[in-house]
C-alpha cells in the first residue's frame, strides 16, 4: 500500500460480472479483513472490507479501517502496509459495529479461509463490543475450500488459475474480498457439479456444522463434544455434570468469547433439562 487511503468508503450499485453465474436468493457478503495478527482471540481488525452482491447482481461495498485501539506490529504492517499512523484518526470497531451489522443484515457471508478466520474474528469483535450476531440462519461459504479440494493453491495462484489474472495490491482488503468474489464466481463455471446457490456449494463442500468458531466444540450425532484437552471426545453436558468446575476455568481462561458464550448456552440448556 504506497499511499495513505481515506478511513473509510461506500460505493452504491457497481456493476455484476458481465454475465453472473451465482443464483442467490438473498444478498452474499464477501469479507476480507486486514488485523493485528491472527489469535482470534486477542488480536483485532485494522480494516474491513464488504463486497455485497445482491440477487440482481448489482455490488455495494463498503470499506473502512478501524483503530484497534492496540499497536499494529511491524509484522502485520509488512502484509497489509497498515501503520498505526493510518488508524489513529480511524472510527473504532465498537463505533463502527452497528453500521456493519446492518450492512450485513440478512446476508449469507463468504470469504478466502474465512470460516476459520475472517468470520470467527469479525464475531469476537461484535462480542467485544456488546453485539451479538446472529449467524445460525446464514450460510458461511468458504471460497478457500472449495480451491483447496479442487486445485489446492493460495488466494493470488487462485485469482490466477480461475480469472487468469495477476492479483495486483494483495493484502489490501478491498482487493482481496473482490478478487475472492471474481473466483467464486470462475468456480460456479467451471464446476457446475457443485450447483449455483450459496447453500448448494456450502454442502458440496461439506462444511462441519459449527458450534464455536475456535471449533473447541463438535457436533457428533447430533450433540457437542470437546475437541481439545483432557475430555476431547466427551459430551459437553456429561463433563458439566460430572465437573462443573471446568466451566469456571474456560470462562476465566483465554478462549475466545464466542466460545464461551456458546458453552455458556449449552450450561444454561442443561441445567433447564435438569430442572
Amino acid at each position: 500500500m504506497s499511499q495513505q487511503l481515506p478511513l473509510g468508503f461506500e460505493s452504491n450499485n457497481q456493476p455484476g460480472s458481465d454475465s453472473m453465474s451465482l443464483e442467490l436468493k438473498r444478498p452474499l457478503a464477501v469479507i476480507d479483513l486486514e488485523t493485528t495478527g491472527i489469535n482470534i482471540a486477542s488480536d483485532r481488525i485494522v480494516e474491513i472490507a464488504i463486497v455485497k452482491i445482491m440477487p440482481d447482481g448489482s455490488r455495494t461495498v463498503k470499506r473502512k479501517l478501524i483503530n484497534p485501539e492496540m499497536p499494529i506490529p511491524p509484522g502485520a504492517t509488512d502484509v497489509h502496509g497498515i501503520s498505526n499512523e493510518m488508524v489513529k484518526d480511524a472510527p473504532t470497531f465498537k463505533q463502527a459495529a452497528n453500521e456493519i451489522k446492518m450492512f450485513l443484515a440478512n446476508a449469507d457471508l463468504a470469504g478466502y479461509n474465512s470460516n476459520r478466520f475472517d468470520i470467527p474474528l469479525l464475531v469476537e469483535e461484535f462480542l467485544r463490543s456488546g453485539l451479538d450476531i446472529e449467524l445460525n440462519d446464514r450460510q458461511l461459504l468458504d471460497v478457500q475450500r472449495v480451491f483447496h479440494m479442487m486445485e489446492q493453491r493460495t488466494l493470488s495462484a487462485a485469482y490466477k488459475f480461475y480469472c487468469d489474472k495477476i492479483l495486483e495490491g494483495a493484502h489490501s482488503a478491498e482487493v482481496d474480498a473482490t478478487a475472492t468474489l471474481e473466483i467464486l464466481e470462475a468456480q460456479v463455471k467451471r464446476y457446475p457439479q457443485m450447483g449455483a446457490s450459496v447453500e448448494a456449494i456450502v454442502k458440496f463442500t461439506g462444511e462441519d456444522q459449527i458450534v464455536d468458531f475456535a471449533r473447541r466444540f463438535v457436533m457428533e450425532n447430533g450433540v457437542e463434544v470437546f475437541n481439545f484437552g483432557k475430555h476431547k471426545g466427551k459430551l459437553v453436558t456429561l463433563v458439566l455434570k460430572q465437573e462443573p468446575q471446568y466451566y469456571d476455568w474456560m470462562m476465566k481462561g483465554d478462549f475466545p468469547l464466542h466460545t464461551k458464550q456458546k458453552l455458556t448456552e449449552i450450561l444454561n440448556r442443561t441445567l433447564l433439562k435438569k430442572n
